[in-house]
């Protein structure tokens, strides 16, 4: 899921998230969440869903937050080139841009990572916790400065680009409506 604020730092950090994490068991003992798709040389299928950030408002999608497609088609094809960077790109494996795909596989047990380029050390850009391990403490305080920084910087972003694209907004009287144009 991209927002229109990712930047390049977050598809950075997404694609050292995926090719790190221990979601396979080791291959000599068996024992779970012992090593990665490296480890194990396995392929990468990448399918860009830019529309999948949306937040649900009356029973129906709103993709606001979602990153156009012309700036998520260029930040996509940044993260596959990254991807093969860092790993073997002949094991990087992605469909067509845009294009409606029927993609079938066999999930192996019901487990869903959601990985998220604001978490660090621990904590969501929210402040939840979230089951990750923090070095040490005064790591944990450099990384959530790091992350309010980000986060400031984005939010800055965001608020230039919603001035240059939706100059119309306003906010309705009733507390249960959303913003809506004018």
């Amino acid at each position: 899921m991209v927002r229109i604020d990712d930047t390049h730092e977050d598809m950075e950090l997404i694609a050292q998230k995926i090719l790190n994490l221990k979601a396979f068991p080791d291959p000599n003992t068996g024992a779970q969440w012992k090593a990665t798709v490296v480890d194990r040389g396995g392929e990468l299928l990448c399918v860009s869903q830019f529309t999948l950030f949306a937040k649900i408002i009356k029973n129906k999608p709103d993709f606001h937050k979602a990153m156009p497609a012309e700036s998520s088609k260029s930040m996509y094809t940044t993260f596959l080139e990254r991807m093969g960077t860092l790993y073997d790109p002949l094991k990087i494996k992605d469909g067509r841009f845009g294009a409606m795909m029927s993609v079938a596989l066999t999930n192996e047990g019901p487990v869903t990572f959601t990985l998220d380029s604001r978490e660090v050390s621990g904590t969501t850009s929210t402040g939840t916790s979230t089951p990750t391990a923090s070095a040490s403490a005064s790591k944990g305080r450099e990384g959530a400065d790091k992350l309010a920084q980000r986060n400031a910087e984005k939010a800055l972003r965001r608020a230039a680009w919603e001035a240059a694209n939706i100059p119309e907004l306003r906010v309705e009287t009733d507390p249960r409506s959303r913003y809506r144009r004018a």
